[in-house]
């Protein structure tokens, strides 16, 4: 007798009221057949594979339409009311669509209307769609249900506050993160974008559950918000784990430690993608409970090994800030978890009993954890500039000594040329005139070294201009780290160069050495494309030749820039091979675009590279005992160019 209920009316163990077992398939006509009916007391629970009906008569015995409401908290509630025209069907429930709901507004409350003076008959389905929900309807008045909905929007508005909080700061960190990733294209803040991006689907997914007015989207697909809420958190973990292994370079200070990272990193994908296939299309909620509990006893001692792990490893410059936000969002899951095992969030009066407690207490930590990552963002840009900065204080004040080393070397050059100069004429006026032919050959070999030494000297502007562009090549496409690497290198390299500059001729294992940092600076510079090789019989017995120093590198350099670098194959080879088996024989041989195709790009830029080898092989040819041919061949099949082959013959 609806006209009579102060404020509720329980309908556990209600006389009036009578249950039944059904399958889930059990339609209401066959329900209406049913014989037998049994009290409806707490045994009736619905559960994944059945549904519990609740069959009562309802009567207004007033003059007046009485409206009441019908609580129920399962995930799907049917309520058939008869009428003068037969039975109406009513929905409502936490996985009903806001458009199939008969109220908008309240997903556990149910309108109901009855007219004076009536009976009514009314058929009460319930079902679930996970195992934890044991809730049993209550009908409220209409006082009764102002007065608990004014309550329970109070007891919710502190949570409902934080998550709007923690949306809008998650938000406003997303745009800044974005923007970062739009000018930069960093992976760094694109695992940073996808931390935060399904952060904020965790939040609206938990505004969801509350009295809020925003975040309705999701209630038009309720059961898909059911089955993406575990898959989210695993997705954001994965990309938190991708981020802390960018952030702090954990590969420079442990590979066994990144590896062990990345793979976590895949699992907890992969575990949201099988989460979601599983729970959306196979088992709904069934399970859902111990699989939730059995995957934190499995990820949760595993996180708190890696943090200590990472701290004990890892020595970079942002690892407090690591620290600090690993710690909060620890503290968060095993507090939350704490709460869930212990069902402290239904003790009413407790501290941690108001709506959705577990994930505001989960969702505290990573809030914490992001605004420390967010810093440690700003402090890494911070850092980047700073080592940009010292990287180019070091180029500059590096090409200042080559310079002032070069200005040097150019003026004692000439200071010995015109020594030289003077010497041999004045030489030259005092002999007698018999002895004039022997004067002049004496003199024109004394010409010939010091052109030697001028070409050997033009190579050094020349190397270091082409090797200046490759630098220039890498920071302009943000390569800083490889053009500091490259920039170690080449300083090591310009050092081995400057040692062997007084000297007229080196062993080919010296300038093998050379030959082989510099390569290794090209490899940083092209990148995996670019592949060579280095065939040596034997080191020892290249000590026994000598060459002009820096006579390989020129060729080489010339492969790679102007055959190599134009070439549109996907492998660019070059390889080098010292045959020693009779007299000493360098092969040279890449597969670039050859000198036909080259000659075309030499309009633009003209290599001097080749002229001055050969002109220092005929000065050194004419100065010495033994004589170094060059020979350079074009590879072709079928006027198809494969490359071009350079040859020095060393003979005695």
């Amino acid at each position: 007798m609806i006209d009579s209920i102060p404020n509720k009316l329980n309908l556990l163990s209600n006389t009036h009221v009578k249950a039944v077992f059904s399958d889930r398939s059990t339609s209401f006509q066959e329900i209406r057949q049913h014989a037998v009916w049994q009290p409806y007391d707490s045994s009736f629970i619905a559960s994944v594979n059945s549904s519990v009906w609740l069959h009562f008569e309802i009567e207004n015995r007033s003059q007046d339409t009485v409206e009441v409401y019908l609580k129920s908290q399962l995930d799907y509630t049917t309520i058939y009311q008869q009428t003068d025209e037969g039975y109406k069907e009513l929905k409502n429930g936490y996985y009903v669509a806001l458009s199939e709901r008969a109220n908008k507004e309240e997903r556990t409350f149910t309108q109901l209307r009855f007219p004076p003076l009536q009976k009514s008959q009314l058929y009460l389905r319930l079902d679930v769609n996970s195992e934890n929900s044991r809730y049993p309807p209550i009908i409220y008045s209409e006082r009764g249900y102002w007065k608990f909905s004014s309550l329970d929007y109070k007891e919710q508005q502190m949570s409902i506050g934080f998550l709007y909080f923690y949306i809008i700061s998650l938000t406003t960190i997303f745009i800044f993160a974005l923007v970062f990733w739009l000018r930069l294209r960093n992976m760094l803040y694109f695992y940073y974008l996808g931390y935060l991006f399904f952060q904020l689907i965790y939040g609206f997914l938990v505004l969801r559950s509350t009295s809020a007015p925003i975040s309705n989207f999701f209630e038009h697909i309720p059961k898909l918000a059911f089955s993406l809420f575990e898959p989210v958190q695993f997705i954001f973990i994965g990309f938190y784990i991708l981020f802390i292994m960018k952030l702090l370079q954990v590969k420079n200070y442990d590979r066994l430690l990144a590896k062990i990272l990345f793979y976590l990193g895949l699992f907890c994908f992969l575990y949201a993608l099988t989460n979601f296939v599983f729970t959306h299309f196979l088992l709904g909620g069934k399970y859902s409970v111990r699989i939730f509990y059995m995957i934190r006893y499995f990820i949760l001692p595993l996180n708190f090994i890696l943090i200590f792990w990472v701290i004990y490893k890892v020595k970079h410059p942002l690892l407090v800030y690591f620290i600090i936000g690993q710690s909060f969002f620890f503290i968060g899951a095993i507090l939350s978890t704490y709460v869930a095992y212990n069902s402290l969030h239904f003790v009413r009066g407790h501290f941690f009993s108001f709506k959705e407690s577990l994930n505001i207490i989960f969702q505290i930590g990573l809030l914490v954890e992001v605004y420390c990552f967010s810093l440690a963002l700003g402090k890494n840009v911070f850092l980047l500039q700073r080592e940009k900065e010292e990287a180019t204080t070091a180029l500059i004040n590096q090409l200042k000594t080559n310079q002032l080393m070069q200005e040097d070397m150019n003026r004692e050059l000439d200071t010995k040329v015109q020594k030289k100069t003077s010497e041999l004429i004045a030489l030259y006026s005092e002999i007698e005139r018999e002895r004039n032919q022997k004067i002049k050959d004496d003199f024109n070999i004394r010409i010939k070294e010091t052109e030697m030494m001028a070409l050997r000297s033009q190579m050094n502007p020349h190397f270091i201009f082409n090797s200046m562009n490759a630098i220039k090549n890498l920071i302009m496409t943000s390569r800083n780290e490889d053009a500091i690497a490259y920039l170690d290198d080449f300083a090591s390299l310009l050092r081995g160069i400057l040692q062997n500059s007084n000297r007229k001729k080196i062993t080919v294992e010296e300038e093998l050495e050379i030959l082989e940092l510099y390569l290794s600076l090209e490899q940083s510079r092209m990148g995996e494309n670019f592949n060579y090789t280095i065939q040596v019989d034997s080191k020892e017995a290249l000590s026994q030749y000598q060459i002009p120093p820096l006579l390989l590198q020129p060729i080489v350099e010339n492969a790679i820039w102007h055959g190599l670098q134009p070439s549109l194959k996907a492998e660019k080879k070059l390889m080098i091979i010292f045959d020693t088996t009779n007299d000493l024989k360098i092969i040279i041989e890449d597969n670039g675009i050859g000198r036909k195709e080259s000659a075309k790009n030499k309009k633009l830029h003209n290599s001097m590279g080749t002229t001055i080898v050969q002109d220092r092989l005929t000065l050194y040819n004419h100065l010495n005992d033994h004589t170094i041919y060059l020979q350079i061949t074009d590879l072709e099949d079928d006027d198809r160019t494969l490359g071009t082959r350079v040859t020095l013959t060393y003979k005695y």
